[in-house]
């Protein structure tokens, strides 16, 4: 394309909402494909994942639009259209959608007429699109090796990292509430200021073992004032007990029998105890009783509540468990992702037990869970399990691997799978 008709067109994209309209009735006449013959590929095409609210076409323009809104954030606001635009481009092409974008993308932003260098970032933004949001909700933020992998992805460009936060905003907010909130956000946001002060050289100071709080729930259990000590605070649920297998998936239980999404959970021992930190959202919209949570986990560790059969009958009253549609849960294993431990994912149907049956599983195992990230995505979930063995280190046996695979995907089959609601 001459400049001229490049910068018009980016022109276009950069008023925003009331681009989308005029991008639809170009569409409509025929035009938009004469500019943009791959748009062929994604016009009116349904999306796969039930947390969308528009077909790929409409994503797209609705994300350009959002992210007309965020030009002040990079240093470079016409590709940050111009990659919002395209970012999902690869979707109306056959294989994962990421890599076909980007081959899409390498001939396309050069046929715009950028220059190699900005036809380059343009393709990186495809190639990373979900670098941001994924690794912010299935990764421990606070272990050096998730900064340096992706301060290595962006190749040590802050300008391409500041440009990769306002795309995964303007993604987010352009698929749906369900894909984007002021949680992930917020992840997004430390990942982003911890990747650039290690871009600057300026690393962050460690964070404390414990904060101040939960230095007090330790101390009040170590006075006898509580066996247990359970404190609520807003979306965190912070337990100090004493350590002994099957704490994780016994509080992960109650919690789920509150109606309470786990989002992340986090654990740390201090003497013979042990401080698990939970960051919860309400399933249904309704927040916890800090004094029934209190009461519930002090019964599931004293081994009153059947937490298996409660469990199992939410789930079969809600319908959940996975259909003859719903593909078969699937784990994976990620060496070199953490410091000192080996990440597990389990990719798998969302059901309210889900996290109590698959830690009990890996308790059952003989390995730490030394932290957890969940991330949920319509009716499916990724749950991330920072690991440890038996004799403290990553776990790389291959036999206890396949034996750890197989009682996790076990667990993660719900028991009212094959019922309805």
């Amino acid at each position: 394309w001459p400049p001229a008709a490049r910068d018009t067109f980016v022109d276009l994209l950069g008023t925003g909402k009331a681009a989308v309209g005029v991008l639809e009735s170009l569409d409509q006449a025929g035009l938009l494909v004469r500019l943009v013959p791959e748009w062929s590929r994604v016009r009116a095409k349904p999306q796969r994942n039930p947390v969308h609210r528009f077909t790929v076409d409409r994503h797209l323009t609705e994300t350009a639009a959002e992210a007309a809104a965020l030009t002040r954030m990079v240093a470079r606001p016409d590709l940050l259209l111009v990659g919002a635009l395209l970012h999902d481009i690869g979707k109306g092409y056959p294989g994962d959608h990421t890599e076909a974008g980007v081959a899409v993308a390498q001939v396309l932003a050069p046929r715009l007429g950028l220059p190699y260098g900005d036809a380059a970032t343009v393709s990186a933004m495809v190639r990373h699109h979900l670098l941001l949001p994924d690794t912010a909700t299935r990764r421990d933020l606070a272990d050096p090796v998730t900064v340096r992998t992706v301060a290595d992805a962006v190749a040590g460009s802050a300008d391409l990292l500041d440009l990769l936060h306002a795309l995964s905003i303007a993604d987010g907010r352009a698929t749906g509430p369900a894909a984007w909130s002021d949680w992930k956000a917020g992840l997004v946001a430390d990942l982003v200021g911890r990747v650039r002060d290690a871009l600057a050289g300026a690393p962050r100071p460690p964070v404390p073992a414990l904060t101040a709080a939960q230095r007090d729930l330790v101390e009040r259990r170590r006075d006898g004032e509580d066996s247990v000590a359970v404190r609520v605070d807003g979306d965190t649920v912070t337990v100090a007990a004493p350590d002994a297998p099957g704490l994780l998936s016994r509080i992960a239980g109650v919690l789920a029998l509150h109606q309470l999404d786990v989002r992340a959970a986090t654990v740390a021992t201090v003497g013979g105890t042990a401080v698990e930190v939970f960051t919860v959202a309400p399933r249904f919209g309704r927040g916890p009783e800090p004094a029934l949570v209190r009461a519930d986990v002090a019964r599931a560790l004293a081994g009153a509540i059947p937490l298996g059969d409660r469990l199992a009958a939410t789930e079969r009253a809600y319908g959940q468990g996975a259909g003859p549609d719903v593909p078969p849960p699937r784990v994976l294993w990620f060496d070199g992702a953490a410091t000192d431990a080996t990440v597990l994912e389990l990719r798998a149907a969302d059901s309210a037990g889900l996290l109590h049956r698959v830690t009990a599983a890996l308790e059952r195992c003989g390995l730490d869970v030394r932290a957890a990230r969940v991330s949920t995505l319509g009716g499916a979930v990724v749950d991330a399990f920072y690991l440890v063995g038996p004799d403290g280190d990553p776990v790389s046996d291959p036999d206890l691997r396949g034996r750890v695979g197989a009682e996790v995907l076990g667990a993660a089959v719900s028991p009212a799978a094959g019922t309805s609601g």
